[in-house]
């Protein structure tokens, strides 16, 4: 992890995977890393299972079943360990390989997708774990580097313009996630998650006692897939 990253306000940084799951998220601090760097070869898992689809879920079965080289198996041992300890500390971890995600132009001043940053919503306390093994990684923005995209002048009167004159405005950009997205600012800068290294975001719901996470997926390099866990 690079220097930026160790010394920034709102990452903190552990050794193992206990330290970060147990932690509260607590003054500005709303990411958190377990991080490491992993062993075996992730793309043979990736190489070795059918991907028809944009987005392909891989179940722990499935990955047993695998023919794999040496370096494969050991990459497989992390992927499993990985799903058995997030499944032990109550989460729903799911592996993914992600050929892309898909892409909202429904309303092209304000898309809705992965590829915005954004922060995720829960009803409950939670928070979201990722972890980026192959393929480019995912990025976090401060949330001082952005402003909330329904705050903005012209997006805002498009929004009221599409919506209406009648009761309710804010109600509809909550219940359309228009208030989850962010717009970065002409100076902002983003944070590479890297790879092999385990987050831990916080997330907006009722008991949370800091920001959520401002976070984006990456634009898939061509021809490559990513192999992610997320939850």
């Amino acid at each position: 992890m690079n220097d930026f990253i160790k010394s920034h306000p709102q990452v903190q940084s552990f050794k193992n995977f206990e330290e970060l799951i147990s932690t509260p998220f607590r003054g500005d601090v709303n990411a958190m890393c377990f991080q490491r760097k992993l062993i075996g070869d992730f793309s043979e898992i990736i190489k070795k299972i059918v991907v028809d689809e944009n987005i392909k879920v891989v179940l722990p079965e499935e990955l047993l079943k695998l023919q794999l080289s040496k370096e494969g198996i050991l990459a497989r041992k992390i992927l499993l360990n990985d799903l058995k300890v997030l499944k032990k500390h109550g989460a729903l971890p799911t592996l993914n390989i992600i050929k892309c995600y898909e892409k909202d132009d429904v309303f092209p001043f304000l898309p809705t997708d992965v590829y915005s940053f954004h922060v995720d919503r829960s009803p409950i306390p939670t928070a979201t774990f990722l972890c980026t093994y192959y393929g480019a990684s995912s990025d976090i923005l401060p949330n001082d580097q952005a402003t909330q995209k329904i705050l903005i002048p012209e997006i805002r009167a498009e929004l009221k313009k599409l919506y209406g004159p009648k009761e309710g405005f804010e109600e509809f950009l909550s219940d359309y996630f228009f208030d989850l997205h962010y717009q970065p600012k002409p100076q902002a800068k983003p944070i590479s998650l890297g790879i092999g290294n385990l987050w831990k975001l916080a997330v907006d719901h009722p008991e949370s006692k800091v920001l959520p996470c401002l976070h984006r997926a990456p634009k898939e390099k061509k021809g490559e897939y990513r192999l992610l866990l997320i939850c």
